[in-house]
């Protein structure tokens, strides 16, 4: 008998939202995209991150990506981001994705400003009211707020978070954590350091380049985490080079420069993005088609 899924657990694409060219919301291709991701091994989507651009959604917008995924491959497989100005939005958020019948939500901290630990502390509890298992969501240099393995502790122990998307970049914190939350599950946040948090001991992976290159990642990912380095590290040095742009400003454009590349619909993205500059799609592109070129897909 095959044993229930854990929402948070595996490839968890953080999806790219393909828009028109009047730049309206393409529902019916974001359905697409979110099947074909399944389809191609993944094991969820997370709709509603810095990734698809939800800063730049309406609120209907905003809540029907959510119910897009749902209804396209299921609630147990779709974990939106639901990080907001306040916390109450942020709850009513996660009770939108609980409403829409959603298995988990990735949450930021606060961060309108560098919140104490205290008023992080409050925060989590507020959006967990919504009932939703939780995955934190670390991202110290956008946010400017950290949460460090110490306080993810004291989160996991008052039963406010069941995980945390790892994206400070320090690959020693894995194993911090393990030590002082060791039933804390350790996502890997970032794509570039994607075998070091396998190693690690990781759980899963909200991932970037999947996207464009689903097959691949996936076999780069359950190498990584089966502790099989003759598979994994050549797959993680020649994706290395398109991997990384996950960790750079430029990460939505060039995702989804490649998924064009890859010939999927990554195309526009809404201001205040601008185009990728000459150099840098003239980069990105050869490192695509050089991937695609060596099979890799």
């Amino acid at each position: 008998m095959t044993e229930p899924r854990t929402p948070w657990h595996g490839v968890m694409v953080a999806t790219a939202l393909p828009l028109r060219e009047d730049l309206s919301v393409d529902y019916d291709r974001y359905a697409e995209h979110v099947r074909w991701l399944v389809d191609s091994g993944c094991d969820g989507v997370v709709p509603n991150g810095s990734l698809g651009e939800y800063q730049t959604l309406t609120a209907e917008e905003r809540a029907q990506v959510v119910r897009t995924a749902v209804d396209a491959i299921g609630g147990d497989r779709v974990m939106p981001g639901v990080g907001a100005y306040g916390s109450a939005e942020s709850r009513r958020w996660a009770e939108q994705a609980a409403e829409a019948g959603c298995g988990s939500v990735l949450q930021l901290p606060p961060n309108a400003y560098r919140a104490d630990e205290t008023i992080i502390e409050a925060h989590y509890a507020e959006v967990a009211k919504a009932g939703l298992p939780i995955v934190a969501y670390n991202n110290p240099h956008d946010t400017k707020v950290d949460l460090t393995p110490a306080l993810l502790a004291r989160l996991h122990a008052a039963g406010h978070i069941v995980a945390v998307k790892e994206f400070s970049g320090d690959v020693r914190r894995g194993y911090e954590i393990a030590e002082l939350a060791p039933g804390l599950d350790l996502i890997i946040g970032a794509d570039d350091v994607l075998l070091e948090l396998a190693l690690a001991g990781a759980k899963g992976w909200i991932a970037g380049y999947p996207n464009a290159l689903p097959v691949s990642s996936v076999e780069l990912y359950r190498a990584a985490v089966d502790g099989d380095l003759d598979r994994a590290l050549p797959l993680y040095r020649a994706l290395h080079p398109l991997l990384r742009w996950d960790s750079k400003v430029e990460f939505v454009q060039a995702i989804k420069l490649s998924m064009d590349v890859a010939g999927r619909h990554g195309g526009l993205s809404r201001a205040p993005r601008l185009p990728l500059s000459p150099e840098q799609e003239k980069t990105i592109r050869a490192a695509t088609e050089k991937a695609l070129g060596e099979g890799y897909r």
